[in-house]
């Protein structure tokens, strides 16, 4: 059991960083680890390995991740959408369901009573599988907060309507209960709701009032998120996700009225992270050989394709009628809807009582809802990119730079990125200082970077890379702090604050990384520069062969300070501290100089 938990956790780690590496998506690679060492290898069994506490972990885990997901949720993310929202996760999931029951039936050959059930399973999506996606692929903000909003949403939706599908058929066709006993779904439902609400609010108000100590504020609220998905399992199984998903959302609502709750979110998202590598592998491990043959037969296959290529993309465009959606973004939403861990764990479950119940034909469900996920994870995984860049609904392919902090320098540093055709912006929270940007002709906002809501008015999509460039050292090493977890440490970068005087001190090497050009280049300095009739040029590095040197060892025809090296597939390298530089032939090194613009 031991070896089984580690090898699993480690292997859903690496699948990601090796996701990362040759930008694969990620869900792909945990499938295809999952599949290698359980049914192909017979290396690790999870199922058998970890015994009755396999059950329990995977639905603990489904639980923080919904949690971690509707709890990220903000209502300013579709203030211009929120009518094709609402649809999508009311009309289009009831559509979704009778088209995916149809389908069941007719195409897969599963009873009426067996088809409504997984039906009502396969609406969701879900952030397990989503939010790497749109993490990976860019997306135009419209387009990514439908997906997100669907899929974290009808993510509980789904089960539900699988167990409410299962109470009537128990009543109707099993003759047991009656129409009290789906009265009594109904009321279990809504209970299990203002569980989540109450310790949403509780967790809210409590820590507004500072009555959890700092260094224990993140253990709580995670100790507070298992107790509700507990709480809402007792009152009725399968309505645990609901509750963890209304707790979730009461809290990301009352945020702005308790703001310190947002500093558990990176806590939160680390470790939905991990659950998410582990639980992928420990489904797709568990996996019998038997499971993965029933998969290649015509009616499962047959039932994937109605489902990728005619269920989704009807059930969007009607339920998009008349909003305000247009024809390439219901096109692309209509496209993407990958199936993922809550269809795999609650999948199981439904098929065992159905097979109770004398329905046969159930246990095909394991074999069709692993062919759904898989398939949906790799075909909506590798095509999302490239069908979002046909239909223009992705960020540039030239990733952008966006500067903080208004000044000579900066100015004309945007200037010359846009020369190059790199895109760029300048923002500043202060308006005069951006007076000048008319002479450039450059795009530039008017706001504070720090505020939470200049994320919901500007699209930080296409800039890949942040430069904080103010005369306010503290202010610098504040945006860098705050945006390293959104665009990466290797991305974010500011200015020394050292001068030269004796109090100050070395600059730590983990730092200089993030330290732009060089030991004595200031924000002074930079724009005096600039006054003195310093400018830009671009130089091409002739040379041989690839190779790593210090940077005053590398010969350029032209002296002065080195800004970046753009690379021939359009990277960036930012010159800091570090004292070495990987150049290789075809890049272009640009550099602040004396000499005129050539």
């Amino acid at each position: 059991m031991l070896l089984s938990i580690v090898v699993i956790i480690a292997l859903g780690i690496f699948s990601q960083w090796l996701a990362w590496r040759i930008q694969w998506p990620s869900i792909v690679i945990m499938s295809l680890a999952g599949l290698i060492i359980g049914p192909l290898f017979l290396l690790v069994n999870p199922e058998k390995a970890l015994g009755d506490l396999y059950s329990p972990l995977v639905s603990l885990a489904v639980a923080i991740v919904l949690f971690e997901g509707s709890s990220s949720l903000d209502i300013r993310e579709v203030k211009n959408i929120s009518k094709s929202v609402f649809r999508v996760v009311t009309l289009g999931a009831f559509l979704a369901w009778i088209g995916g029951s149809f389908a069941a039936h007719y195409i897969a050959g599963l009873s009426w009573a067996v088809s409504f059930v997984i039906g009502g399973l396969f609406i969701v999506t879900g952030p397990t599988v989503i939010i790497p996606l749109l993490r990976q692929a860019k997306l135009d903000p419209r387009v990514a907060a439908v997906l997100k909003w669907e899929g974290i949403i009808v993510d509980p939706i789904g089960p539900l309507l699988a167990l409410f599908a299962y109470e009537v058929i128990k009543v109707m066709n099993l003759n047991e209960g009656g129409f009290g006993y789906l009265l009594s779904f109904f009321g279990g439902a809504l209970v299990a709701g203002l569980i989540g609400y109450v310790m949403g609010l509780l967790v809210s108000v409590m820590a507004g009032k500072g009555l959890f100590p700092e260094y224990l504020k993140s253990p709580i609220i995670l100790s507070f998120v298992l107790l509700c998905f507990c709480s809402g399992e007792l009152i009725m199984h399968e309505t645990g996700m609901l509750s963890v998903t209304v707790m979730g959302f009461t809290i990301a609502r009352r945020q702005k009225y308790v703001s310190s709750i947002g500093n558990i979110a990176h806590f939160i998202e680390n470790i939905s992270v991990i659950l998410t590598s582990t639980i992928f592998i420990l489904l797709t491990s568990s996996l019998s050989r038997e499971t993965i043959g029933q998969i290649f037969t015509l009616p499962i296959l047959g039932y994937v394709g109605i489902m990728l290529f005619l269920v989704r993309p009807l059930t969007i465009w009607l339920s998009t009628i008349g909003t305000e959606l247009t024809n390439k973004e219901k096109t692309l939403i209509g496209w993407i809807a990958p199936r993922g861990i809550v269809a795999l764990t609650v999948s199981g479950y439904f098929a065992s009582i159905l097979l109770e119940d004398g329905f046969d034909d159930a246990s095909i469900l394991t074999a069709l809802t692993f062919a759904l996920v898989f398939i949906t994870v790799c075909v909506h995984g590798f095509s999302l990119g490239p069908i979002a860049q046909k239909l223009d609904l992705a960020s540039n392919d030239t990733p952008g730079v966006l500067l903080i902090g208004a000044n000579e320098f900066s100015f004309a540093l945007a200037n010359h990125l846009k020369k190059m055709e790199i895109p760029v912006l300048v923002m500043d929270h202060t308006f005069h200082h951006l007076s000048k940007s008319r002479e450039y002709d450059i795009d530039v906002y008017y706001g504070e970077i720090l505020s939470e809501h200049t994320k919901y008015e500007i699209d930080l999509t296409p800039y890949e890379y942040i430069l904080s460039l103010t005369d306010d050292p503290a202010y610098n090493a504040l945006v860098c702090q705050s945006f390293i977890p959104e665009f990466g440490y290797q991305y974010t970068f500011t200015l020394t604050s050292r001068g030269d005087g004796p109090e100050q001190k070395e600059i730590p090497p983990a730092h200089q990384p993030n330290i732009l050009f060089g030991e004595n280049v200031e924000y002074e300095s930079l724009n005096r520069k600039m006054r003195e009739g310093y400018s830009f040029q671009t130089i091409d590095l002739e040379l041989e062969e690839k190779k790593t040197v210090k940077k005053e060892d590398l010969s350029v025809p032209v002296d002065g300070i080195w800004i970046f090296i753009r690379k021939e597939d359009d990277e960036l390298i930012f010159i800091t501290l570090k004292e070495k530089v990987t150049v290789e032939k075809g890049d272009q090194l640009v550099v602040l100089s004396k000499e005129a613009e050539q």
